[in-house]
């Protein structure tokens, strides 16, 4: 086996050639097979329905903008929610679900890790910013930042990092 790198590519494409001599008696083989070796791989040219989904949702994102002008000017300053602790309770068990999986996937080395870091790292995020932008002042905000400083946020970062981490490495 040869290696070869001819030419103003030879710095980003390299070629194995294996030569008749070296392939002499394989089976199958009745002439030279060229394999390149490319150093950085390149990414794949999505399927068209994945590029359609993807300007899609980019549409419907900017779609979004105006209706945050709506919201921003024609929500009541305070709100009565009827299922309040439902909400809370919710959001703080889907992230100690998260926080479990990303874990327990992280440790068995379970590449699918990546995917319950990213949604536990956006869940934490979300409480951080709910619990303080809702609590009131005095010492429920005092406690809302502490935990986002003190958990949730570095929690999230955690979460992203190792949800980075694993999807870097299996590009």
């Amino acid at each position: 086996m040869k290696g070869r790198a001819d030419g103003p590519r030879e710095k980003t494409m390299r070629q194995l050639v294996f030569g008749n001599d070296e392939l002499a008696g394989a089976e199958g083989f009745d002439r030279a097979e060229v394999i390149p070796l490319h150093e950085e791989a390149q990414e794949p040219r999505p399927a068209r329905g994945m590029r359609w989904a993807g300007w899609l949702l980019v549409a419907c994102g900017l779609a979004l903008l105006p209706w945050l002008y709506v919201l921003a000017t024609g929500l009541p300053a305070t709100a009565t929610a009827a299922h309040w602790p439902v909400a809370w309770v919710g959001l703080d068990t889907l992230e100690a679900l998260g926080l479990i999986a990303t874990g327990l996937l992280a440790a068995r080395g379970d590449r699918r890790h990546a995917l319950a870091a990213a949604a536990t790292a956006t869940l934490l995020v979300v409480d951080a910013w709910f619990d303080t932008t809702t609590a009131a002042p005095g010492g429920d905000f005092a406690t809302a930042v502490a935990m986002a400083l003190g958990a949730e946020l570095p929690l999230a970062a955690l979460c992203g990092r190792l949800a980075l981490r694993a999807l870097s490495r299996h590009a």
